[in-house]
């Protein structure tokens, strides 16, 4: 065979490195530099004489071909896919089983001679201990993805070619076969390959994943993701279980979930594998509840492992049902506390926890950010209990002149001091008898009334300012803040005694930014707001998606207020992106920035009246405001989704660019 220049070339770089030589090797990737040792110092391969093909024959094909007949069955359709967006670019595609045979090949008729030459064919061994570093070889001997192109190839035969492969592995994470993309001629850039990679690596999961649903089909599967809306399209995590959570087998996402859970807490026994309940904060049934959970037949658990939060589905084996008899009886509805989330994991065990106190007399401390919805679940708790019927009396201590607040909570009698009812008042306290008193942002209560609290929570009794006897109360005290009560008591600004006796049990709540169950929120929020508005207005997608994008530091509270603003400025009988709160807009709210340096004429008819009657009022806004009949917010909303930029704004914005 005579060898090209640039072959020889390759030839002497080898064979000086097989000699121990100092090579130039600097540009070589470090997977390509192992390669090529065990090339030289394992294999005994010889540089200097290239290997010819190596094509099994007919009857060894067949043999290789059936020791993998069940995966070549579920492979066909990604192969086909694979290759069908390959093809067009002048690839061929390979399968190979675990020793590097090919069993599945997909090809250009009219390249057929030039493909066996190559040995980009069907029967072709492609292991690296034969073939020297190549893509499929060296990815079953790494057992990672790999594109091999030109020189990277070890037999000096093969450097015009440009292979991309990846892995598929068992349940027990062995290589069992190889997806690989080959071209005979490429661009000499290695970037040129960079789309091959992600490529080929995705058509091998989703084959191994097909794989796994098949050979374990009369099992019940966990199949999970961190985005709900891919667990049923294409989750990537696939967990074997049987009925009573132990764990079977897992696909490559789901060992990394199992490893992760063994590095944070070493098994006491080697071989040890945690149960799906051990893995996610869930109990069995929840688990085995998912097919009725929600319409999607989803919900979203919490990794106890890391702390994050994934969705998980339940596929069932067909014609088989699942044994309930072991499940316990699901919860009775508690609409109150119920209706206040979807399917977030922080709120399902706060929830958890507040149906079993709704009917306790314990006091409960609420924690969250400002905004998170304190009051509202403390309200959901006192109307889901046994006080619904009594008062629920709510007094924010922050919000109360420091002055004032004695007497507010604990009332007085006629003449008790200056200014005060001629006929006295019943404080706070007394007006939650029978009821629920909640003290929101408990935090800022003064030092010198925690004592009189204290005593209130003790006792179960009032002293109103200028009474000589006290007055029996029945209340139950919930109490809420924002800040951390254990800092407070460091520093000397909250009795620790007062602290034990109102933390009975604690509801700590998510930040709207962290909760699984977003969408629920906002339009929870949002359909409340129309109702009390007896408005007809559609919340339009792209305003979802930025509500859905935006990280609320207000929280709730904010969400509420950025909607409320929308609905009072909307234009029209839906809300876009353009009618929320620039803060709100995400990268929208940089577009007249944008526009401000390069002006340009308005697309739109509409863009062009607007623009006419600006012009015509001189810019003046309130003037096009009422020519219009609309507010001016509406107006600035309407030039900024036309890109019109006022001429004073744009002097100024072109001064101080200068």
């Amino acid at each position: 065979m005579e060898l090209r220049q640039e072959q020889r070339q390759h030839i002497d770089t080898l064979v000086r490195l097989s000699e121990g030589q100092a090579i130039g090797l600097g540009g070589c990737r470090e997977v390509i530099r192992r390669s090529w040792e065990r090339c030289v110092g394992e294999y005994r391969l010889d540089p200097g004489r290239p290997r010819p093909v190596r094509v099994l024959t007919q009857q060894a094909i067949n043999e290789h071909r059936e020791s993998v007949d069940e995966l070549l069955h579920v492979a066909r359709a990604g192969v086909d896919q694979l290759f069908a967006q390959v093809a067009p670019l002048g690839y061929v595609l390979l399968l190979t089983d675990r020793r590097g045979i090919t069993v599945e090949f997909r090809g250009q008729r009219d390249q057929d001679q030039a493909l066996r030459r190559a040995g980009l064919y069907l029967g072709a061994d492609w292991d690296e201990r034969y073939a020297g570093t190549c893509a499929v070889g060296t990815c079953i001997h790494d057992a990672h993805a790999i594109t091999c192109h030109h020189q990277e190839h070890f037999d000096a035969t093969h450097i015009s070619l440009t292979c991309t492969a990846a892995p598929i592995t068992d349940p027990q994470g062995q290589v069992i076969a190889v997806l690989d993309i080959s071209a005979l001629q490429s661009p000499r850039a290695h970037e040129s390959q960079n789309f091959g990679l992600p490529l080929v690596t995705l058509y091998a999961r989703m084959i191994e994943d097909a794989y796994f649903l098949h050979r374990y089909r009369d099992c019940l599967i966990l199949r999970f993701d961190t985005d709900r809306e891919f667990v049923h399209l294409n989750g990537r995590g696939l967990i074997a279980i049987e009925e009573d959570g132990s764990v079977i087998a897992a696909n490559g996402e789901g060992r990394a979930l199992i490893d992760t859970h063994l590095r944070r807490w070493p098994p006491w026994s080697p071989g040890w594998v945690p149960s799906a309940t051990q893995l996610f904060d869930c109990e069995i049934s929840d688990l085995l509840g998912l097919p009725a959970a929600n319409d999607d037949q989803l919900r979203a658990f919490r990794v106890r492992a890391n702390d994050t939060t994934c969705f998980i589905t339940l596929i069932e084996p067909r014609g088989r049902h699942l044994v309930t008899r072991s499940m316990p009886p699901s919860p009775a509805p508690v609409p109150a506390l119920d209706r206040l989330a979807s399917d977030d994991p922080a709120m399902y065990r706060v929830l958890k926890l507040a149906r079993r106190l709704r009917n306790e007399s314990v006091s409960v401390l609420i924690t969250g950010e400002t905004g998170t919805g304190k009051e509202v679940l403390a309200r959901s708790l006192h109307d889901s209990g046994t006080r619904a019927e009594g008062p629920f009396v709510a007094v924010n201590c922050a919000a109360i002149p420091e002055s004032l607040i004695e007497s507010e909570l604990f009332g007085y009698l006629p003449g008790a001091f200056t200014g005060g009812r001629s006929k006295g008042m019943r404080g706070l306290i007394q007006q939650a008898d029978g009821g629920t008193l909640f003290l929101d942002e408990i935090g800022d209560m003064p030092l010198s009334l925690q004592t009189r609290l204290l005593r209130v929570l003790a006792e179960r009794e009032v002293m109103p300012l200028g009474a000589e006897r006290a007055v029996r109360v029945d209340i139950r005290v919930i109490t809420a803040t924002h800040c951390e009560m254990t800092e407070l008591i460091a520093n000397g600004r909250f009795r620790e005694d007062l602290y034990y006796r109102l933390n009975g049990a604690q509801l700590r709540l998510p930040a709207l930014r962290e909760r699984a169950d977003k969408h629920y929120v906002i339009r929870s929020v949002y359909d409340s707001l129309v109702a009390d508005r007896g408005a007809d207005i559609r919340l339009r997608a792209d305003a979802m998606s930025a509500l859905l994008a935006y990280a609320w530091p207000g929280n709730i509270r904010q969400l509420k207020n950025a909607l409320n603003f929308a609905l009072a400025t909307v234009d029209g009988d839906e809300i876009t992106v353009h009618d929320l709160p620039e803060e709100c807009q995400g990268g929208l709210a940089g577009v007249p920035q944008i526009l401000e340096q390069a002006p340009q004429a308005p697309a739109t008819d509409a863009g062009r009246s607007l623009h006419a009657l600006l012009q015509e009022a001189s810019w003046n806004i309130s003037l096009v405001a009422r020519q219009l009949g609309v507010s001016r917010p509406t107006v600035y909303r309407r030039m900024r989704r036309h890109g019109l930029v006022p001429p004073n704004q744009r002097e100024a914005s072109s001064g101080q660019r200068g």
